[in-house]
């Protein structure tokens, strides 16, 4: 019998802020990344999506897409701090998040240090403008980064040509040992050498310094990249729970770069007509198990601030659930939702704390509504409810509300 449950993750796509946000992040208290779209263009249909129930968990209609009443739907608020990618489908997963800190790494140079000259590594601390990083092994550095919210994350960087990446990422494991900020994010490319590396040092805001990512040319060939999450136990979450059961698992897209899927399959992946035919394809070719894809391009085109570019990718979205639609039975879930939002029109390009829609389909079902969940893991419980396996660390199954387990 064919049994599948699907997660679509249309990243950055909120649908307002969260109660919270003024206090939790302010400013964010003015977000709505979909109101931002709609104001822009108004006469948007997304014809998939609406009939999905969009309209329905947005609370308000607009001039071309209605509310749908059978349509199952929710909303979910999220439960990590702040509005984070990372953290957000750590917690799709079953995470139960842990506040991090936010500690510019000058705070933690010395003790960072001692650690990795305790495990035998070769330890160099630079010295700019009275600002410091280390160098590890000759190849590795680590220091801020400066990509995500200054002193919310580590960057572990090499040349590729001169470390393996295994050997970068295990100096990366106890630079985690000893820090408490919200990721350490290790990368690396080839083609390049540490004269790109230095090249790329920048100083932000007089304390934090680091190598701009994309100034390093770690992208330009050979690029990989792991993230580190503080708290982040993969044992408790639902791809592990669900493969050691025997029931396959596939990641994709951007969550298969930062979820771990050791016994499954994980397909990276950007553009966003790819993306949706990979997740046609996987499904096409699973009889039981469980999928989770990424379009990474919504949050890109948030991040650009540009609203244009917004609904050109989910008109690529809604098309790609088009053609998926047909092929789903009784026993097959999917579920569409966001891991945060991302205003295009909010005045920064930073994430915004929002709630996130929860679109609901299961062939025969109808009218259901799911209420306002209060962490997005309730889609990982739900997944390990539907197929009778070890709940994961956090979150509340919703299976009884959609029909069931058959």
């Amino acid at each position: 019998m064919k049994k599948r449950f699907i997660i679509i993750v249309l990243d950055g796509f909120g649908i307002g802020a969260m109660r919270d946000a003024a206090q939790a992040r302010a400013g964010d208290e003015k977000a709505n990344t979909l109101a931002s779209i709609l104001d822009e263009f108004p006469d948007l249909k997304l014809p998939t999506l609406e009939k999905l129930g969009l309209m329905n968990a947005f609370g308000r209609e607009s001039n071309c897409m209605k509310f749908q009443p059978k349509a199952n739907f929710g909303r979910s608020e999220l439960m990590h701090q702040g509005a984070d990618t990372f953290m957000g489908h750590q917690e799709i997963m079953g995470t139960k998040p842990k506040k991090p800190q936010f500690v510019p790494f000058q705070e933690k140079v010395d003790e960072v240090a001692k650690h990795l000259k305790d495990a035998g590594h070769k330890v160099e601390i630079m010295n700019r403008n009275g600002l410091r990083y280390v160098v590890v092994d000759d190849y590795a550095t680590v220091a801020d980064n400066l990509e995500a919210d200054l002193g919310m994350c580590y960057n572990v960087t090499a040349p590729l040509d001169y470390m393996p990446f295994e050997k970068e990422y295990a100096i990366a494991k106890l630079v985690r040992e000893v820090s408490t900020v919200g990721r350490v994010i290790v990368f690396g490319g080839t083609g390049n050498t540490m004269q790109d590396l230095y090249n790329a040092e920048e100083i932000r805001e007089g304390k934090y310094i680091g190598i701009a990512s994309a100034k390093s040319k770690s992208y330009d060939q050979g690029y990989q990249c792991l993230h580190l999450g503080y708290g982040v136990d993969k044992e408790v979450q639902a791809p592990t729970i669900l493969t050691r059961s025997g029931i396959p698992c596939t990641l994709i897209g951007k969550v298969a770069d930062i979820v771990a899927n050791d016994l499954g399959k994980s397909i990276s992946c950007v553009p966003t007509p790819e993306v949706m035919e990979i997740t046609l394809n996987a499904i096409l070719e699973m009889e039981q198990g469980f999928i989770c894809t990424n379009v990474q391009e919504t949050d890109l085109a948030g991040h650009a601030q540009n609203a244009a570019r917004y609904v050109e990718v989910l008109k690529q979205a809604d098309e790609g659930l088009a053609k998926i639609l047909p092929h789903l039975t009784e026993n097959d879930i999917l579920i569409i939702q966001a891991d945060h939002g991302n205003d295009p029109n909010i005045g920064h390009s930073k994430h915004t704390r929002e709630c996130v829609p929860l679109l609901i389909y299961r062939k025969g079902l109808e009218g259901v509504q799911v209420g306002t969940r209060k962490t997005m893991s309730d889609m990982g419980a739900s997944c390990c409810d539907y197929f009778n396996v070890e709940a994961p660390q956090n979150g509340e199954s919703f299976i009884e509300l959609i029909g069931g387990k058959n």
